[in-house]
Parts: structure tokens; C-alpha cells; sequence
């Protein structure tokens, strides 16, 4: 079956990043690490270097990570120092390394300090208020110096038409991953959650435009299939990343479908397409600044909880009957904004359940009893 191989070779990709990094490299490609989050990886493409993800690892103990941070920062950021550090990301020919969240701030200068000599960290400063003509004229001057910087490691200019270029095929890689959800959800026989996080993670270590065609084809071959008549139960997961095989393996043990996601790693990665009939620079700025509903972005009118009310729509229009929420150990923001989302899914009427994860995680005994009993929630309410 073709979408069976199509899967399979997604799969491989996604648990193996090192081997497209080698194979780039390889080929005389350069290759520039991206940390966590809404870098313009348009930006990179436009000067023929390969943006390649950096979302920590699940297969890795955190060791040398330690003499540059404290143990309570996130998995994530210390793995990605990690790998960095033992030699994995050696081939790479910088990072860039945004400050989102309270913990990439700081640790943009561990990075720098512990990468000094060995490949360049160009820092990314997003604006907070990224609305009105000041938000988008500092977002436009970061993404310039990335541009200028990324300029002296491909020896090249990148020019507007570059960048056009690469707005174009990363729009057509959102596009492309937007329908996959959907058939996702339509087929879940076959894209059981393992799969479809698999598909979707690859995108991280593959030339977008390579991808992309990958990505339609299986696209093309879901669409050709009976939509599946889902007999388990549905949910929405939520969160900053949930793409631990083990994990996820727990919910096909229970028959639980993933009709549709709030992740970061995920869909939010690919909710927003840029505007292509404008200076492109600006462009990027002004995709950064429509960019809603994420719990790591000033949002004007949060005391309306409007993130909240998102997602317990999410629920509604999928089908889902719950959502389970992948909460990061020492996440603050997530923590922070637990009690308004809780309080928007029970206004809602939407069942939920709450899981701490890290990427350090070996034993899923807690998460897989308590994925079994909410799935034995969702059955009787249907």
C-alpha cells in the first residue's frame, strides 16, 4: 500500500534527524539549527541553506546541558544545549535561537556562550506587542539582522526574490500540512497517532519544498480511501510538543483518535500563512503579528479568555469528546494559563485531563492509567 510506505518513510525521518542532517551536508547544502519558536525559516531557504528543527529529543539524558542552566528549565531547551554540546549538531552551520518564553531568553546566551568558536548563534529578539507600525518596524529589524547574519554563513545575498520565492513554498508546505490533519482525522484507521506525529515532525529536518511533495502524495492516496467510521473516541490534544512514540502509543492501545491539535511543534507551527503581494521582509513581520490564540503571545484581550474559548471550539468542530493537554514540566506560561483554559473547557462542557511530560520521561505507567481511565470517560458520554 503506498500510504503505508509514505508513513513509513515519514516515520524514519522523524526518528532519525541525524541521518537527513548527514545526507545535506553531504550534498554541499549548509544547514542552520532552529529552536523553538516562529523563526523566519523563509529566510534560510531564501539563501539555499536547509532550516532544520531543534525541539530537544526524547532519546537523550541531559548531562553537559547542566553547567549552563538550572535543572528547572525545560526539557526542550536543555536537550537542544545538550545535543549541541555532545556533538550531535556538529555539522550544523549556526542556530538561530529566539526568546519567546521566559526560559529561551536566558538561555539564548547559554547558547551563545556555549557554542562560541564552534558555529554562530544569531539571536532573535520577537516583539511582545507585535501590533501597529512599531511592533511590525522592530519585528522587520530582527528579521533583518537574522537576514544580514545568515548572509555572511551562505557567503551569498539574499535578495527579495529569494525570499518571495520561499514564502511561496512555505505557504504550499502549510497548505499541504492543513490537509493532512484533516485526512488525518478522516482516516485515523490508518493515521493512527504514532503516524501522524511522524508526519508531521519530519517536516522539521526536510527541505520544504522536498517535503511538501512527499507530503501531497500521501496526501493524494488518504483522499483516494473510504473515510474510516472511528468507533473509539476522539480528542484534541494540546500543548508545546507531544511527539514521544511511547506516549502516543497509549492512546491506539485505547482506541483514541486525534481529530485535531493545539501544539506547537504541531498545528501551530502552520496556522498562519504569509501575505505574498508584499515587501517580503514585512511580510514575515506581519505573519508573526496574525499569529492568535497561543499561549507565549501578548494577546491584547486575554482577560476575555479568548485562547481558552479557541480551543474548547477546536473540540467542538472536530467531533472530539475531549482534550487531553501534554503540559511541559516548568512550563510557566502553560501553567500560568492552565486555570482560564480549565475554566473555558468546563464552561464548555468539554472533558479534560492534564498530563506533565518531559522529554526525560522513561516510565509511562501514571500517563498510560490515567489516558485509560479518561478514555473510559469519553466512551460513557458519548
Amino acid at each position: 500500500m503506498i500510504a503505508e510506505n509514505l508513513l513509513n518513510e515519514f516515520i524514519q525521518i522523524a526518528g532519525h534527524p541525524g541521518q537527513m542532517l548527514s545526507r545535506y551536508k553531504k550534498e554541499g547544502k549548509k544547514v542552520i539549527g532552529i529552536l523553538p519558536y516562529y523563526a523566519p525559516e523563509e529566510l534560510v531557504f531564501a539563501g539555499g541553506m536547509i532550516p532544520m528543527g531543534i525541539w530537544g529529543s526524547n532519546n537523550k539524558t541531559i548531562s553537559r546541558a547542566k553547567e549552563y542552566c538550572a535543572t528547572f528549565y525545560c526539557t526542550i531547551v536543555q536537550l537542544a544545549l545538550e545535543m549541541l554540546l555532545d556533538g550531535t549538531m556538529d555539522w550544523l552551520d549556526g542556530i538561530i535561537t529566539p526568546t519567546i518564553c521566559d526560559t529561551l531568553r536566558p538561555m539564548s546566551q547559554n547558547f551563545r556562550v556555549a557554542m562560541s568558536g564552534k558555529m554562530p548563534v544569531i539571536f532573535l529578539a520577537h516583539p511582545q506587542n507585535r501590533f501597529g507600525t512599531p511592533g511590525l518596524q522592530f519585528c522587520v529589524d530582527q528579521y533583518t539582522n537574522v537576514k544580514n547574519e545568515l548572509e555572511k554563513i551562505a557567503d551569498r545575498k539574499i535578495t527579495d526574490e529569494d525570499i518571495r520565492a520561499a514564502i511561496h513554498i512555505y505557504n504550499e508546505s502549510r497548505v499541504a500540512r492543513r490537509t493532512f490533519v484533516r485526512l488525518a482525522a478522516e482516516h485515523a484507521d490508518v493515521v493512527t497517532p504514532v503516524r501522524r506525529s511522524g508526519v508531521l515532525k519530519a517536516s522539521w529536518f526536510m527541505k520544504k519544498d522536498e517535503y511538501t511533495v512527499k507530503l501531497s502524495r500521501l496526501n493524494a492516496e488518504l483522499e483516494s480511501l473510504p473515510p474510516c467510521r472511528w468507533e473509539g473516541t476522539k480528542i484534541v490534544t494540546s500543548g508545546i510538543i507531544c511527539d514521544n512514540p511511547h506516549l502516543l502509543a497509549i492512546l491506539e492501545e485505547n482506541h483514541i483518535m486525534i481529530a485535531a491539535d493545539d501544539v506547537a511543534h504541531e498545528s501551530r507551527a502552520f496556522r498562519t500563512d504569509v501575505m505574498e503581494d508584499d515587501d517580503p521582509i514585512m511580510a514575515l513581520a506581519k505573519q508573526f503579528a496574525a499569529i492568535d490564540y497561543d499561549v507565549l503571545l501578548y494577546d491584547p484581550a486575554s482577560s476575555q479568555n479568548r485562547r481558552g474559548e479557541f480551543v474548547a471550539d477546536l473540540v467542538k468542530k472536530s467531533g472530539a469528546q475531549g482534550l487531553v493537554l501534554f503540559m511541559q514540566q516548568f512550563c510557566d506560561p502553560e501553567e500560568m494559563e492552565y486555570p482560564y483554559l480549565k475554566k473555558a473547557l468546563d464552561s464548555a462542557g468539554i472533558p479534560h485531563i492534564k498530563l506533565g511530560i518531559d522529554q526525560q520521561m522513561r516510565d509511562f505507567g501514571q500517563a498510560r492509567t490515567a489516558l485509560q481511565a479518561f478514555a473510559d470517560v469519553l466512551e460513557i458520554s458519548k
